[in-house]
């Protein structure tokens, strides 16, 4: 089904236009409180945002709208995403939703839901919504007055969250003698994530822990990680926790400051879960972006990696199809079905931290599980209403570009499904024909944007 509002991601768009208004926000929650009106059981909406200030506003137009389709709303404040898929379930909630654009700037925002599961909806249901949405658009369907729902400010979500998170490794894995750079993008995790590590008896250096509204991922976090590498190199800590805005990816920093991506982590967590007989059939899945050699490593480890389109949301559809229990993107989002029904950047770095604590090695010996396949990864954008993908040549280029892959490396080009961007990947081991090939086809696109 094709869908006008919703992305890969939910919605997202520059915040106070387009769809990103206070007033579509009304209209859409009457049409998402519509949809689940019918089956729901508690009648109840659980909402969560990170620091942007936008935030807010969507806040209290998204509360307004699910009132007046009859809802009670329970606002959880600023949250990671991963906490809102939790709540959603353990609050017994028919909707959860998380108000953030993830790692874009703060001019930006965006809405994610999940079902009472716990798990972010399917594109058939967000199509169903959309078809609900147009009506409301050219009419109205708000609850009888004596139905309107309520608010309420629930005070206690951070804690539920950091208790939980700490289950999730074992009662043994104290973190005492770690010193830990975190940065947490001025972010959801800001007050979460420092606390959670420091009652687990880390020393915490903390970075990006002081939003304003319009500072996060400005120069930190898992998208801008130099800052707290250099932190990490002048505390001599032992290891660097970068998350991003929503706190549902994560990159790590080894002990030289050195960045270790989503593919290493994986490639660490599923070797240790299959040692330990925890990872289930076997098999981690992961996106087509993940590089060659994760696959590689991973069949030399007895490991099956099961490939799916960009997208964690299409990481977690394939994780629950085949009973798997790990999943994630080498951008950092890491799927452990076993404690979380979506990314968590924290908890993934806990499963780390233990590992990392039981070892008696540094990071930097733990962390490089394999060596890359040489990948090159350029965006071009382009304007409204253009199609460059389409075009006569610029097929030819692909085409071209996959004949002198063949056989020695791979090229994936895709449209984001969050931005006006094409995205062009491609691994070789031969360095000079991959920028050939990427260049030629950006260029291509290029004059099509």
């Amino acid at each position: 089904m094709s869908r006008k509002y919703f992305g890969t991601d939910g919605i997202r768009g520059r915040a106070n236009t387009g769809a990103m208004t206070a007033p579509f926000m009304v209209q859409l929650a009457t049409a998402v409180g519509q949809y689940f009106k019918d089956s729901a059981e508690t009648r109840r909406v659980v909402i969560g945002k990170d620091t942007r200030r936008s935030g807010y506003m969507l806040e209290n137009a998204l509360t307004s709208g699910f009132m007046a389709a009859g809802l009670d709303v329970f606002m959880l404040g600023p949250l990671p995403t991963p906490a809102v898929g939790l709540l959603t379930r353990s609050m017994r909630a028919d909707l959860g939703v998380m108000i953030s654009a993830s790692h874009n700037p703060h001019h930006d925002n965006g809405i994610k839901f999940f079902g009472p599961d716990g798990y972010k909806l399917s594109d058939k249901a967000e199509a169903e919504i959309e078809t609900l949405l147009e009506a409301l658009l050219n009419g109205t369907t708000e609850a009888p007055s004596g139905e309107i729902g309520r608010a309420t400010q629930l005070h206690n979500s951070a804690t539920r969250y950091v208790e939980y998170a700490k289950t999730t490794v074992a009662r043994s894995v104290q973190l005492n003698g770690l010193r830990i750079v975190l940065d947490c993008a001025n972010g959801a995790a800001y007050k979460a994530a420092p606390e959670i590590l420091w009652e687990l008896g880390a020393e915490v250096i903390p970075l990006g822990i002081q939003p304003d509204g319009f500072n996060i991922n400005k120069s930190c976090g898992s998208t801008h990680p130099d800052a707290a590498a250099r932190l990490v190199r002048e505390t001599r800590a032992d290891l660097g926790i970068c998350l991003d805005g929503d706190a549902d990816r994560i990159i790590l920093l080894d002990e030289t400051g050195a960045i270790v991506d989503g593919d290493q982590i994986m490639a660490l967590l599923a070797t240790h879960w299959a040692k330990a007989g925890k990872l289930n059939h076997n098999t981690l899945v992961a996106t087509v972006m993940s590089n060659l050699g994760l696959e590689t490593h991973l069949r030399d480890q007895g490991i099956t990696l099961q490939r799916t389109q960009v997208g964690d949301r299409y990481v977690v559809e394939e994780m629950r199809r085949g009973g798997f229990n790990m999943g994630g993107e080498q951008s950092g989002h890491i799927v452990l079905s076993d404690h979380a029904t979506t990314g968590d950047g924290l908890m993934a770095g806990l499963q780390v931290l233990s590992i990392l604590q039981g070892s008696g090695r540094k990071a930097s010996e733990l962390l490089r599980r394999f060596t890359p396949v040489p990948q090159l990864l350029q965006n071009v954008r382009y304007g409204a209403g253009r199609a460059p993908l389409e075009q006569e040549d610029v097929k030819a280029a692909i085409a071209k570009g996959e004949a002198a892959l063949a056989g020695s490396g791979r090229l994936l080009i895709r449209k984001s499904g969050t931005e006006p961007l094409v995205r062009v990947m491609g691994e070789s081991h031969d360095g000079a024909v991959l920028k050939t090939v990427v260049d030629d086809i950006c260029a291509a696109i290029a004059e099509h944007a």
